[in-house]
């Protein structure tokens, strides 16, 4: 059990909304919530989706930035505001009561907010072959759109049997046409798939993979059982992906059909009242940028949210501004930014 750390003086009270995720979704959402002057806690495991990727691309204006780089730029731009609070912990349950939410967090400390946000993201299952961790985030890839172009024109695998691993492949033809397929068993997917890769010259190899090779995180190629071996640059692969929390289905938050992404509305309101979601945890495009763009767009739904209740009273005129401490702007864990 981690000790208890000091609150800040505003902790004790119901603030106006809690974050659970500190990545470009959250962090996003506290900025313009911030702004608004609304009192914030962001509370962050430290443990985001692409941590390890080498770079992050499509970002305008932070395009090759790596994770934890962009993360230490979006966290300082932070600390001016004195509203906002980020902590470096993990919350571990939520409870729901009259008007308000109550967090708990793995320090034991319960922190209420008047709104949540869940910005908590998915986690990536990763093929069991031997050496993948070795190559993942730097020559072993799941988006094309975040590292196609710096592969483009290498010799490329793709590796699943399912029509996602197959669509992924057509998809990479934008960016090589040296492609194979590499199921690692059996196809399960209809003929006429089978037939439409193939008439695209996609080569598929449906032999089982022993490992991964290559020299420090540079993949050289895949050897598969029968110690045959296919020299490949790089490798693409479609995940199955799960919820990094279980803080959604323990609220009642409904789902997608056919994912597990968090259903929410237009304005990423959840089925749960004053419930939000953003990020990953709650869209197919995974996209930092998106993210970002997301949890802008959380932010906003939930401060009208709040302004439609506080104008039903005198709440929005007796407001005070600025109740927290300015020397203490922002709770930052003295650990290296994940």
């Amino acid at each position: 059990m981690v000790a208890p750390q000091p609150s800040r003086s505003f902790a004790a009270d119901v603030l106006d909304a809690i974050v659970i995720g500190g990545g470009p979704a959250g962090l996003s959402a506290a900025l313009v919530l911030g702004r608004c002057l609304r009192r914030i806690l962001v509370c962050d495991a430290g443990h985001p989706r692409n941590e390890p990727a080498r770079i992050f691309n499509g970002f305008l204006s932070r395009d090759g930035s790596t994770p934890a780089e962009f993360l230490q730029i979006c966290r300082e731009q932070l600390r001016r505001y004195e509203t906002i609070e980020f902590r470096k912990v993990k919350v571990m349950d939520v409870e729901r009561g009259d008007c308000r939410f109550t967090a708990i967090l793995e320090t034991g400390e319960r922190v209420a907010g008047r709104m949540l946000l869940l910005a908590t993201g998915l986690v990536d299952e990763l093929p069991q072959i031997e050496n993948f961790r070795q190559f993942y985030g730097s020559t072993v890839h799941n988006c094309p759109y975040c590292d196609g172009w710096e592969c483009r024109g290498q010799p490329i695998a793709v590796i699943g049997c399912n029509q996602e691993s197959m669509d992924l492949a057509i998809e990479l033809l934008l960016w090589s046409k040296d492609l194979v397929l590499c199921t690692n068993g059996p196809l399960k997917v209809e003929r006429k798939a089978v037939e439409t890769i193939k008439r695209l010259g996609i080569r598929i190899i449906d032999t089982p993979i022993a490992l991964l090779e290559g020299a420090g995180d540079k993949l050289e190629g895949i050897r598969f059982t029968d110690s045959s071996f296919l020299p490949r640059s790089a490798i693409f692969f479609s995940p199955g992906q799960y919820q990094r929390s279980p803080l959604a289905e323990q609220l009642g938050c409904e789902f997608c059909e056919g994912s597990n992404c968090i259903q929410c509305g237009e304005n990423t309101a959840t089925n749960i009242p004053g419930v939000y979601a953003a990020g990953n945890a709650s869209r197919g495009v995974q996209l930092v940028i998106a993210a970002a763009a997301e949890g802008m767009q959380a932010a906003f739904a939930i401060n009208s949210a709040l302004l439609d209740a506080d104008a039903a009273s005198r709440a929005l005129r007796d407001r005070e501004l600025g109740q927290s401490t300015p020397s203490d702007r922002i709770t930052q864990s003295n650990e290296a930014v994940d």
